[in-house]
C-alpha cells in the first residue's frame, strides 16, 4: 500500500528534512504544489487540482505518466529481474544498448563521416552520463581542454558541472582548469576558441536550459567538419532533446551529422526507473582494453530500467509515432505563432516539434506567466539561464484536443497576467 499523505504534513516534512529553502521560496510564491494521483499528461495534487505537464520534467514523461505499455513492460519484469549485477554480462542491458545504436543511424552517411555509434555505457542520472563522455574524450585525445556554451548546461556532477555556468560551480568554490564557454553566436566561427589541447567540444543539440535557440543547421554542420578535421570529439547532451521530442528519434538527425559521442537519459526511463546512457564510436572503447573496470556503474544499466527503457524507445522511434510529433509540433507552432500578435509582452517562439520556448520581455513576465498558468492547472517552468523563456513541453502523447485545451489555458493565463494579483506579483518578483 502506497501511504496516504496530507498536504499540509507532506510540506512539512519536506522542509524540514529535504529542502527547507526550496520550500520556503515555493510558500512566498504560492506555488506549493505536491504530486498526489498522475496519469497521461495529467497530474493532481494532493489537494485534488489537477494540472497538465508542460515541463514533463525535461522529457522525463515524454510518454505521460506511468504509461501503460511501460507500466505493463516493468511490472511483467519484475516477475523474473531485479537491478542485476554491473559486474556481470547483461542480456537486457546489451539488447538496450543495440537498439540505441541502431535508433542513431539514420542520417550518418553524410559526407566522411561513416563510423557509426555502437558502444553504449549505462549510468543512472544525466550528469554521471556526460562525465564519462568527457573522460572518454579527454583519454582518446591526451588533452584536458573543454568547450561548452555559455548558458548551457549538463548536470549538476564533477565534471558536467565544471561544462556549466558559473552560478553552478561558485557556491561550492569549485572551478576545474580546462574548462572554456563560447557564447551561441560564435559557435559560427568555432575555430577561434580552438586550442592544440582541445579535447572536446560539448552542447546541447537545441540548448534548453538557455531557453531552446536553434542552431543553424550550417552551424552544426560546420562544427562537426572542423572537430572531425581536428580529432576533437563532438559531444552531442541529448537528455532532453533525444527520444522523438523534436520529431525525430535524436535531435542531431535533423542536421544530417552525427556526433562522436551522444549522451541521453530522462525520458529513456519511461518516466518510471532511472536510466542514462553515453553511445560513441567504436574507437573510444579502446581505454578498456587495458582494465575494463575503470569505469564502473553500481545501478547504471539496472535490468529493471532495461526492460523500461526497451520498450520507452521501440514507442519513441517508431516512425508512426515520429510522424505524429512533427504533425502536433507544426500544429502547436501554428496556436502558438498568432500568439505574437495579440500579445506584446511575447517576443519569440521558438524551438523545434514538442520542444518548444516562449520568449517574454523580461523575466518577470515570464515568472508571473509560471504561476498564472499553475492557477489556471498548466505547469510549466522559465529557462533557468534565460529566465525571460517559458519552457513548453507536453507529453508527446497529447492529442490535438489536448494540445487546444493546453493552448486555450495558455490564453487565458495571459489575460488573466493584467489583473491586480499577478501586477503584485510582478512586483514581488522584481524586488526577490
Amino acid at each position: 500500500m502506497v501511504p496516504a499523505y496530507k498536504k499540509s504534513r507532506a510540506i512539512s516534512t519536506y522542509a524540514h528534512y529535504v529542502a527547507r529553502y526550496k520550500t520556503r521560496f515555493y510558500s512566498r510564491m504560492g506555488f506549493d504544489i505536491v504530486m498526489g494521483r498522475r496519469e497521461g499528461i495529467y497530474f493532481w495534487d494532493l489537494n485534488g487540482k489537477r494540472y497538465i505537464n508542460c515541463h514533463s520534467n525535461g522529457g522525463v514523461f515524454n510518454l505521460g505518466h506511468r504509461n501503460p505499455d511501460v507500466t505493463r513492460a516493468l511490472e511483467q519484469a519484475l516477475g523474473d529481474y531485479d537491478i542485476g549485477n554491473h559486474h556481470l554480462i547483461s542480456g537486457p542491458r546489451g539488447e538496450l544498448a543495440r537498439r540505441l545504436c541502431e535508433s542513431m543511424r539514420a542520417g550518418w552517411l553524410r559526407g566522411r563521416f561513416r563510423e557509426s555509434i555502437d558502444t553504449v555505457i549505462f549510468g543512472v542520472s544525466g550528469g554521471e552520463a556526460v562525465d564519462l563522455a568527457i573522460k572518454l574524450a579527454c583519454a582518446h585525445t591526451g588533452r584536458r581542454e573543454v568547450l561548452s556554451l555559455v548558458g548551457g548546461y549538463h548536470g549538476h556532477t564533477g565534471l558536467a558541472l565544471a561544462t556549466g555556468d558559473a552560478r553552478y560551480r561558485d557556491p561550492f568554490h569549485l572551478d576545474l582548469p580546462g574548462f572554456r564557454q563560447i557564447p551561441f553566436g560564435d559557435f559560427d566561427h568555432i575555430e577561434r576558441f580552438i586550442t592544440p589541447d582541445t579535447a572536446a567540444i560539448i552542447l546541447e543539440t537545441i540548448p534548453a536550459t538557455l531557453g531552446m535557440p536553434v542552431f543553424p543547421k550550417a552551424t552544426l554542420q560546420h562544427l562537426r567538419d572542423v572537430t572531425a578535421a581536428r580529432d576533437i570529439v563532438l559531444i552531442c547532451d541529448e537528455i532532453q532533446t533525444g527520444l522523438g521530442r523534436t520529431g525525430e528519434a535524436w535531435a542531431f538527425q535533423h542536421y544530417n551529422i552525427v556526433p562522436d559521442i551522444v549522451v541521453t537519459g530522462k525520458g529513456l526511463s519511461g518516466g518510471l526507473y532511472p536510466i542514462a546512457a553515453t553511445c560513441f564510436r567504436k574507437k573510444y572503447e579502446r581505454i578498456f582494453k587495458k582494465d575494463p573496470f575503470i569505469h564502473i556503474s553500481t545501478f547504471g544499466g539496472s535490468e529493471l530500467a532495461c526492460v523500461a527503457a526497451l520498450k520507452t524507445l521501440e514507442i519513441s522511434t517508431d516512425p508512426l509515432f515520429l510522424k505524429q510529433v512533427r504533425e502536433n509540433g507544426r500544429y502547436l507552432e501554428s496556436k502558438l505563432e498568432p500568439l505574437l500578435e495579440r500579445f506584446d509582452r511575447i517576443v519569440e517562439v521558438r524551438g523545434m516539434g514538442m520542444f518548444r520556448g516562449i520568449v517574454f520581455e523580461s523575466d518577470v513576465d515570464c515568472l508571473a506567466m509560471v504561476k498564472a498558468l499553475a492557477d489556471n492547472g498548466v505547469f510549466s517552468v522559465y529557462a533557468n539561464n534565460d529566465r525571460r523563456v517559458l519552457q513548453f513541453l507536453p507529453p508527446l502523447i497529447a492529442t490535438r484536443s489536448e494540445l487546444d485545451e493546453i493552448v486555450h489555458l495558455l490564453e487565458k493565463s495571459l489575460l488573466d497576467q493584467s489583473r491586480w494579483k499577478y501586477r503584485l506579483l510582478r512586483k514581488a518578483i522584481e524586488w526577490l
